[in-house]
């Protein structure tokens, strides 16, 4: 396995802007997003149903089905373009460079092959001259990587023999058997239970420091991401409406609708009983979105620029970005009270 430690940006999206052409319109689905993935980085992305988390994963890996389509804007992997590849070159590049995780194994091993088989046939498909025996030497070497035991019998079993958990596990095998640059968890523990959840987020952390992966984890649960992120970006409506350091936005979020997330969360550090609060109204229309920002017909701190004007980012702290007219309003103001004070000296 390849431990050599890279420094600098694995990933590079910029301005990506994805729609559906449907016959009721276009939606769309992700509308000028950026950010940066570093070697060895684990950046969460947040955000509730519909928000486009799985859209953007899917334009990483070129696994976006019609009528879905990438409009605008670039994604770069280790300096390459991403969407100047050919579909030959995207075969290639999946499994080998980047691999994904799904949210439901059952639906992503086949029923009918034991699961060896499938691993097997998982790492052929990239490595053309690796024997048979060499190649189920690997995969139960991974099966072990994961924390199943018996690997033997497992490779003779049949998805539906084995526990959920389990069969993540094996998910989890299948996307590191080629040893990619990058994992896309795609909310690979919401079907689990509590006590396996915790056990598939410790292996995915133990994984990344063997390996120095970087992995792009999709989620709504920002309990996950306080357990395994270093960053986060918060998706509402096709937007990044604020990104950071996971401290800071937990600690110091600076978008209402990330404050809105944290609110709707039980605390088990919460010194007295504390009521939870949802966040009020429905998600946008995606058909029709707004004009300006898209949490404004929800956010309780709404003016009328919000409703009229998409918002820009505010740098609030190193790395730590946010896009809400409040910010800008407290920018304007921090920056005509130190000309004040400069004026004053003067």
């Amino acid at each position: 396995m390849d431990h050599t430690e890279k420094n600098g940006k694995l990933l590079e999206v910029k301005d990506l802007h994805v729609s559906f052409f449907t016959p009721a319109g276009e939606v769309k689905a992700v509308g000028g997003i950026s950010y940066d993935l570093n070697y060895g980085e684990v950046m969460g992305i947040v955000g509730e149903s519909g928000s486009g988390k799985s859209v953007e994963a899917y334009s990483i890996i070129g696994l976006l089905q019609s009528p879905g389509k990438v409009i605008g804007g670039s994604i770069t992997f280790e300096g390459e373009d991403v969407l100047a590849k050919s579909k030959e070159e995207m075969i290639a590049f999946r499994g080998s460079k980047v691999a994904m995780i799904f949210q439901n194994p059952m639906t992503c091993l086949n029923p009918v092959y034991t699961i060896g088989n499938q691993l097997i046939e998982a790492l052929k498909a990239h490595d053309k001259g690796v024997s048979k025996e060499a190649a189920a030497k690997r995969a139960m070497e991974m099966l072990e990587l994961v924390g199943i035991n018996n690997v033997e019998k497992r490779m003779k079993q049949y998805p539906h023999e084995l526990s959920g958990g389990m069969r993540q596990r094996v998910m989890i095998a299948m996307g590191l058997i080629c040893h990619p640059q990058l994992l896309i968890a795609d909310e690979p523990t919401t079907a689990l239970d509590v006590t396996i959840q915790a056990q598939i987020l410790e292996l995915m952390k133990d994984l990344q420091k063997k390996t120095h992966m970087g992995i792009i984890f999709i989620t709504h649960n920002l309990g996950v991401v306080a357990e395994i992120c270093d960053k986060v970006s918060v998706m509402y409506a096709g937007k990044m409406v604020e990104q950071g350091p996971v401290d800071d936005i937990f600690y110091q979020p600076g978008h209402p609708y990330t404050m809105g997330l944290l609110r709707s969360m039980p605390r088990v550090d919460a010194e007295s009983y504390e009521r939870l609060i949802p966040i009020e109204g429905t998600p946008v229309d995606m058909l029709n979105p707004p004009e300006g920002c898209p949490f404004a017909p929800r956010c309780e701190h709404a003016m009328k620029i919000c409703l009229q004007k998409m918002p820009p980012y505010v740098e609030l702290g190193n790395q730590h970005r946010s896009a809400c007219w409040l910010r800008v309003q407290e920018q304007l103001e921090r920056e005509k009270g130190e000309k004040k004070e400069v004026d004053g000296r003067e």
